[in-house]
C-alpha cells in the first residue's frame, strides 16, 4: 500500500533535537553501535563460559542447552511489549530501564550459584535485551530521513557483528584467565556506564513525537500487511544463519576442521569482523544509491535479495571447500550478510513510518528470533542423525535463499503504509 507520508522533514527533526541535527545525530548513533555492542557480548557470555560453568555447577548437558536456549524464550516474546512501550512512552527512559535490567542481570550471573539460579538469570536477561532492538528502529526512523538510514542501520548491525567477535576474540582468553564469575561481575558493571552519556545525549520526546495511546490491539492491522509477512520471513532467513553460526561455528571448526581452541576464535573472529565491515559499507554504498537517484524499493530489495542469494552459496561452498579454501568462504558468507542486514532494518522502518516503528519493529524481531531457538536445534538433530554438518549448512543455506524470494515476491513496494484502520 502506498502512502503520502515520507521522512520526517528537516525542520521537525532539529525541533526535536536540541543540539545542531548532524552532531547529535553522530553522539546517538556513536551510542546505539555502542550498545549494539555490549548487547551481543552480554548474550554470548554463556556460550563462552559453558565448559567452566558445566564443570563447576554440575549440571548436564541437557541442562546446558537448557540455559542456552532459555535466553530465547523470553526476548522473542518480550518484543510485542517492548515495540509497544517505545511507541506508547519516550523510547529514552525506555530503553535505559532495559539496559539497566540486562547489564545488571550480567553482573549479578558471575554471583549466582546453582541451575535454578542461572536459568532465571538467561530468563531475566532475554527481557532486558527485548527492548533494544524496537528502540533502534523507533530512534533511527525518528531521527534519520531516508538518506541516512541505511548507514545508520549499518551501525547497528556492525555492532551487532563486533560483539560476538569481541566476545570470542576477548572473553574467552578472560575467562580462561581469571574464571567466568569475574568476566561476568566487569562486563556487566562495565556495561552500566553506558547510560551516563546517553542520559545526557538522548534527546528527550518533544511534542511533534508524542506518541498516541495505541492498544495491543493495533498490532493486528500489521498482522494484515503482506509485507509484513514478507518481511518476518525475510528477517527468520537472515537470523538462522546468523544464529547457526554463534551457536556452532566454533564447535565445526574445532571438531570437523581439527583447529585448536585459539584457531578456532580467531578464525570465528574474522568471519563476524567481515559481517561488520561489510554491513558498514553497503550502508553507505545504499544511501548513496538513494540520494542519487535510486527508489527506496529498488536499492533496498536489491542489496538484500542478492546477499540472501549468496550467503547461501557460500555457506555450501564452505562445507564442501578443502582445508585451504574453506575460511574464505566462511568469510565471505560474513560479507555477504552484511547486504541484507543493514537493508532488513532500513526497510522496516519505511514501511512502518514513524508511528509504528516501535511496534512493527517488535512483532518482527518476535517473528525473526524464533530462528534463535530453531537453528541451534536443528542442526544438533542433523548432526546427530549423519554424524557431520554437510546438512546443517545446507539447510541454513536453503533458508537464507527462501529469504531472497520473499524479498522478491512476497515484501511489497517499500513506502510508508497507510496506518488509518488503526485504533486511537
Amino acid at each position: 500500500m502506498g502512502s503520502t507520508r515520507g521522512p520526517i522533514p528537516d525542520d521537525v527533526l532539529e525541533r526535536t533535537m536540541p543540539q545542531a541535527a548532524a552532531p547529535a545525530r553522530g553522539r546517538l548513533l556513536f551510542l546505539l553501535g555502542l550498545s549494539v555492542v555490549i548487547n551481543y557480548i552480554d548474550r554470548s557470555n554463556l556460550s563462552i563460559a559453558a565448559p567452566l560453568i558445566k564443570d563447576e555447577i554440575g549440571i548436564t548437558a541437557a541442562q546446558l542447552g537448557t540455559l542456552l536456549s532459555a535466553f530465547f524464550w523470553t526476548y522473542s516474546v518480550m518484543h510485542l511489549v517492548s515495540g509497544w512501550l517505545v511507541d506508547r512512552f519516550d523510547v529514552k527512559w525506555v530503553f535505559a530501564l532495559g539496559f539497566l535490567a540486562w547489564s545488571g542481570t550480567t553482573a549479578i550471573t558471575g554471583l549466582v550459584h546453582g541451575f535454578a539460579a542461572l536459568l532465571a538469570a538467561r530468563v531475566v536477561l532475554g527481557v532486558g535485551e527485548a527492548v533494544s532492538f524496537p528502540s533502534y528502529g523507533k530512534i533511527i526512523c525518528t531521527y534519520f530521513d531516508e538518506e541516512r538510514r541505511g548507514f545508520a542501520n549499518a551501525v547497528v548491525i556492525s555492532g551487532l557483528a563486533l560483539g560476538p567477535a569481541v566476545g570470542f576474540l576477548i572473553g574467552g582468553s578472560a575467562v580462561s584467565r581469571f574464571g567466568w564469575r569475574p568476566f561476568f561481575i566487569v562486563v556487566g558493571a562495565a556495561g552500566l556506564l553506558w547510560l551516563l552519556p546517553w542520559a545526557a545525549w538522548m534527546p528527550r520526546r518533544g511534542p511533534a513525537q508524542a506518541a498516541e495511546p495505541y492498544p495491543f490491539s493495533s498490532m493486528l492491522a500489521i498482522a494484515r500487511r503482506r509485507s509484513a509477512w514478507g518481511m518476518w520471513i525475510c528477517h527468520f532467513a537472515l537470523a538462522y544463519p546468523l544464529y547457526f553460526l554463534l551457536t556452532w561455528l566454533p564447535f565445526y571448526l574445532n571438531r570437523a576442521r581439527g583447529l585448536s581452541l585459539n584457531q578456532t576464535a580467531r578464525v570465528a573472529a574474522v568471519v563476524f569482523l567481515a559481517y561488520a565491515a561489510s554491513s558498514a559499507i553497503v550502508g553507505k554504498f545504499a544511501d548513496r544509491w538513494v540520494t542519487t537517484g535510486g527508489s527506496v524499493t529498488l536499492v533496498r530489495k536489491t542489496l538484500a535479495a542478492a546477499g540472501s542469494i549468496v550467503v547461501g552459496l557460500f555457506l555450501v561452498a564452505g562445507v564442501l571447500a578443502p582445508a585451504n579454501l574453506y575460511t574464505w568462504m566462511l568469510v565471505l558468507v560474513g560479507v555477504s550478510m552484511g547486504l541484507t542486514g543493514t537493508c532488513l532494518y532500513s526497510a522496516a522502518q519505511t514501511l512502518a513510518g514513524p508511528r509504528m516503528a516501535g511496534r512493527w519493529t517488535g512483532v518482527q524481531q518476535c517473528m525473526g528470533n524464533l530462528s534463535g531457538a530453531a537453528a541451534p536445534a536443528a542442526t544438533g538433530f542433523l548432526l546427530q542423525r549423519t554424524g557431520n554438518f554437510h546438512w546443517a549448512f545446507y539447510l541454513a543455506a536453503l533458508v537464507s535463499v527462501a529469504g531472497a524470494l520473499s524479498w522478491l515476491f512476497v515484501v511489497g513496494p517499500l513506502e510508508t503504509l497507510h496506518w488509518d484502520d488503526c485504533p486511537a
